[in-house]
């Protein structure tokens, strides 16, 4: 299966800094790798309906915002979330397209959590202040997300700003954005935040990340 971006826009305006800073990397792809974008506040998704425990059953999705959603994250390898930080965690977009993730889960006919095992989830985001440590709810929501439906972690991409056009003056973003996707070796979701502490004592393997034993044991995967 030949590679296929699909970048999800998150922010509630168009060209915010998360965008710039996604497409600042997603430029360094190569131009064979498919790419598509999609505005999550241009297609908004219905209200989360669940019919877990309830009568009635999710069907897959056939026309309009969530069937285009639904297809084209059957269809990618690499899904980054391009989301802002909005009161230390994801837009309210980005949140609804990840909970209608549980609707996909319970479709009939389709088994989307192994369709999508082995596939790469990524992040990028700004926030103001030049304090990262706000980014961690929403660095938590990808890592946690990507373990529990056994896909990659490719990363979080992260910069600073506000106003729209301040993350082109932290210089540091740009220059991480240049490499972030060509250069980024992908990692088991579950050994992501011990990888960005350095690597594993000489002859111990892989180390295996704390923030994974607190999750109950159906969602550690194997």
């Amino acid at each position: 299966m030949s590679r296929r971006f699909l970048f999800l826009l998150g922010s509630h305006r168009s060209n915010g800094n998360t965008e710039l800073l996604a497409r600042q990397a997603a430029a360094q792809l190569p131009a064979d790798i498919e790419q598509q974008w999609i505005s999550l506040a241009e297609h908004p998704l219905p209200y989360f309906d669940d019919l877990r425990h309830g009568e009635g059953h999710a069907t897959r999705p056939e026309e309009g915002n969530l069937a285009l959603l639904f297809e084209a994250t059957l269809a990618a390898t690499d899904i980054p979330i391009a989301s802002p930080v909005y009161w230390y965690s994801l837009s309210s977009h980005t949140k609804r397209y990840l909970d209608t993730w549980t609707s996909w889960l319970y479709t009939s006919g389709l088994d989307f959590r192994a369709t999508t095992a082995g596939r790469t989830l990524w992040g990028v985001t700004t926030s103001a202040g030049g304090l990262p440590w706000l980014a961690e709810p929403l660095v938590s929501t990808i890592n946690n997300r990507a373990a529990y439906m056994q896909m990659n972690l490719g990363g979080v991409l992260r910069g600073n700003g506000t106003a729209p056009g301040d993350v082109l003056k932290d210089t540091d973003a740009p220059a991480r954005a240049k490499t972030f996707f060509p250069d980024r070796r992908l990692q088991s979701a579950p050994h992501l935040l011990h990888a960005r502490r350095g690597p594993a004592p000489a002859g111990q393997g892989p180390p295996v990340s704390p923030w994974r034993d607190r999750l109950p044991r159906r969602h550690r995967g194997p």
